[in-house]
């Protein structure tokens, strides 16, 4: 089996967090998709805080930059056959209902 990496692309959060109950049916979305592909799902990776830091030539910046319209707000780790398996993984994941959000699929080198 190939390694896929899902990089989870979405715009800024707003400002108003979403509810306790639309924080657990987003969660319970997010656990049926891996129960549904659990001999797919290798790693369920995790969310991104939206701040960070960029290292480039030796110089260190706040990141990510602001002035993007979409950031990388998560990952995970998915095992198929081919492209076309991870695709179908892929269409039926949560963020797929995200306004604006979509998945970046690409093969790991599997060094």
């Amino acid at each position: 089996m190939t390694k896929y990496l899902f990089l989870y692309w979405n715009p800024p959060a707003p400002d108003q967090q979403p509810s306790p109950e639309e924080m657990q049916q987003m969660m319970a979305q997010w656990s049926g998709w891996k129960e549904k592909f659990a001999d797919k799902v290798a790693d369920m990776g995790d969310g991104l805080q939206h701040d960070g830091r960029v290292l480039k030539n030796g110089q260190v910046t706040d990141g990510p930059y602001a002035e993007a319209k979409e950031i990388i707000g998560g990952f995970s780790i998915i095992q198929a056959a081919s492209y076309e398996e991870a695709l179908e993984v892929a269409r039926e994941c949560p963020i797929t209902h995200m306004p604006e959000a979509s998945i970046e699929i690409r093969e790991m080198m599997g060094y």
